[in-house]
Parts: structure tokens; sequence; C-alpha cells
């Protein structure tokens, strides 16, 4: 296998996330931003872009990333996503704009071996959801938003960044008021789905606290056909701060 290398995008939203009005100009500006945020789902799609153009199927199949934003990736600027090594055989991806001060705007740790996945936590169980993995679900999830990636639509393959898309699905319908933001998820591969697979989607809310807003942690487990394909660990602002 190669190694990972650096990559840049213009970044972009995608049409279904208009529905949470931060992902629009208006409702950024309305939320104190100057223009709309790229959503985090997309982010997160830009920064497995080295990790999937060097390890393939293996990465998407077994492995994973812990994501963290710390600073508004906002749309239409150039996103450059930078690859190094760290000393546990764990990669780090940051996302840079180079037209603002703070940086990296977002990271992910990503490991290629996520192992099996682990029991659900205790917690506020949420309804049990099935999702056909097609359309804004669907393998074409990156190349919609800028990345030229070939690996995806030539075989079908889910993209790896539909699973906190559908981590944030389950957000939008139980748990938020308004506007909201992602803040970080932890991801780990246990496998892989093609277009048209129907997974089962189980989730429990295992915290809630304030900061900068109501926070909810949830995990999740995608399933399909019975067998666990993803598990994440996924938190957000749920209510943004009067």
């Amino acid at each position: 296998m190669g190694e990972p290398v650096g990559w840049a995008v213009v970044a972009q939203n995608l049409a279904e996330h208009a529905a949470n009005r931060i992902h629009t100009d208006e409702g950024a500006r309305e939320a104190g931003f100057p223009s709309a945020l790229v959503a985090g789902v997309t982010t997160y799609a830009y920064l497995t872009h080295p990790l999937v153009a060097a390890w393939g199927i293996d990465w998407v199949a077994r492995g994973g990333a812990s994501m963290r934003f710390r600073a508004p990736v906002f749309a239409g600027r150039t996103i450059e996503c930078i690859p190094s090594s760290n000393p546990d055989d764990t990669w780090t991806v940051r996302a840079v704009d180079a037209t603002e001060e703070q940086n990296p705007r977002a990271s992910i740790e990503a490991w290629r071996d996520s192992g099996s996945a682990a029991p659900l936590r205790d917690g506020e169980p949420l309804a049990d959801r099935q999702f056909v993995l097609d359309g804004e679900f669907g393998p074409d999830y990156g190349s919609r938003a800028g990345d030229d990636l070939t690996i995806y639509d030539g075989s079908d393959l889910i993209h790896p960044a539909v699973w906190p898309a559908l981590a944030n699905r389950v957000f939008s319908t139980d748990l938020v008021r308004g506007s909201w933001i992602h803040t970080r998820s932890i991801v780990r591969h246990h496998g892989v789905a093609r277009r048209g697979d129907t997974v089962d989607v189980a989730a429990t809310v295992v915290d809630r606290f304030e900061r900068h807003g109501e926070r909810a942690v949830v995990d999740l487990r995608i399933s399909l056909r019975g067998r666990p394909i993803a598990s994440l660990e996924h938190e957000a602002i749920i209510a943004l701060p009067d």
C-alpha cells in the first residue's frame, strides 16, 4: 500500500444540507458567521480522500477515524487536506484554509483496523430506523461534493461519509431544535455496503451537556443483514445558544 498524499478541493454544500439553515448563507449569518458553513460530514468526506486514494477498499471495509471540527469550513473556499503519519501507525489528516488564521479547520486521526463492533452503551434509546443506500446516501456522496475518486461510483461502493450522514439524519429527526452543528465523531468500519442495500440503524443517547449550546452524544450501530458494518460515537450541538 502507498502512503497518503495531500489533496485540495473547493468546499461546497450539498442540496440536502439546506434543511439545516447553518449551511445556507442567510442562516449562517443569523448565527453570527460570515457565510454558509460546509456540513461536517462533507468535510469528513474530503479528509478521507488521501486515505482511500492510498489504501483503497481495505480502509473503507476495516479502517476508521476520529474527527473533530475546530473552526468552520466555509463554502467556496479551497481546502487543503494534508496527511501526516504518527508514531503509533495512525495518520492525521488536517483541513487547512490558507485564507484563515486559525488552522486546521478540522482534522481526523485514522487507523487501518477497527476490529469488531462494540455493543451500544447504556442510555436513552432512540427509535430504530432503516435506510436504503441510494440517492443522498449512495456511492456518489463524495463526487457530488467535488471528490474526484472513482472507486465509489465505479463499483457502487458506499462512501464512508454516508455513515456519519446517517447519524446526522437520526439527530435531525429525533434530537435537534432549529439550526445545529456537528462537532465530532468516531467512525469505525466493520464491512462494506453497495448501492441499493438496506441498513438498520440502532442509536442510544449516552450523554447530554451544555457547552456553547445544548449537546448530545449518541452511539450508533449500522447493520446490513444482521451484521454490523459501521459503529459511531456522534456528538453535535443540538440547540444553539440564544
